[in-house]
């Protein structure tokens, strides 16, 4: 039996990178997983992928940033598995620039997926668990659910030319704090995982002059660190290295199991020691 087995997870942005090595990992402990992709094939790709090894999943395509789609979300958790237990915030990415550089539209964007999108999606889950946790209770039972949202080492410590970034990521801990001591008489943990440096798409190493980027929402937005500076943080690190994805799964299990139920209201820094 696995630690997780009769939950149901939500984990947003788990098409790809970070996020679908979480699905992975709570699937591998038992539990069912709404994946979640702004685009319809990697999300298909994972619940492909984790319906081969015999979990369950299904996804929920979307701009997480969209506004009804906090409700949408854990409609399809509920409608699929028939509730939740577990909410990873995890969908994001970065657009960086120096803030006489930066417009309007480049702050709000990261804004919004950082923190606007998971505090939409924390207030559909609590009204999908505020009813069922009085009826768990007059029933005698006592559930755990768990919230981890996922921070950064830029919302923690600052960077420069992250002004947008660094806000939604420090900004997602203050959630994190309130929530934690909104919702603990109801038995849910809220958490964080502040990243360092994880080997993903988005922290892809470049050539001197190269540019790497992705798409979102119809816009370009430049990706990669230049392979000097990757070097060079790998010598900051005491560990030497980037953190793998999956590695960075492990940290967010961490605070998804019941290993963590007296756990709530921390920020978990992952950074290889830095």
């Amino acid at each position: 039996m696995g630690q997780l087995d009769g939950r149901v997870a939500i984990v947003t942005g788990s098409g790809r990178g970070i996020g679908r090595n979480i699905a992975l990992r709570l699937v591998r402990d038992g539990a069912a997983v709404v994946i979640n992709d702004i685009d319809e094939a990697p999300a298909t790709d994972t619940v492909a992928a984790i319906a081969q090894q015999g979990g369950r999943a299904v996804a929920c395509v979307g701009d997480v940033t969209a506004k009804d789609f906090g409700e949408r979300i854990v409609q399809t958790a509920v409608d699929a598995f028939g509730g939740c237990h577990i909410v990873v915030n995890n969908a994001g990415y970065t657009w960086d620039s120096v803030i006489q550089k930066m417009s309007d539209e480049q702050w709000y964007a990261i804004i919004d997926v950082h923190l606007t999108a998971p505090f939409r999606i924390l207030r559909a889950f609590q009204q999908h668990f505020r009813s069922r946790v009085d009826a768990e209770r007059k029933a005698g039972k006592r559930v755990m659910r768990k919230v981890v949202n996922i921070s950064s080492t830029s919302g923690v410590n600052g960077n420069a030319g992250q002004s947008n970034y660094s806000s939604g990521k420090a900004g997602i801990i203050g959630l994190t704090k309130a929530l934690s001591k909104e919702w603990g008489r109801y038995d849910v943990t809220v958490n964080a995982v502040a990243f360092g440096y994880i080997q993903t798409r988005l922290t892809t190493p470049l050539q001197e002059g190269e540019a790497g980027e992705i798409e979102v929402q119809g816009r370009k937005v430049k990706v990669g660190i230049q392979g000097g500076r990757i070097a060079a943080m790998n010598q900051m690190i005491p560990l030497g290295r980037g953190g793998t994805p999956e590695e960075a799964a492990g940290s967010v299990y961490l605070l998804c199991s019941p290993d963590s139920d007296y756990v709530s209201g921390q920020c978990l820094v992952v950074n290889g020691g830095l």
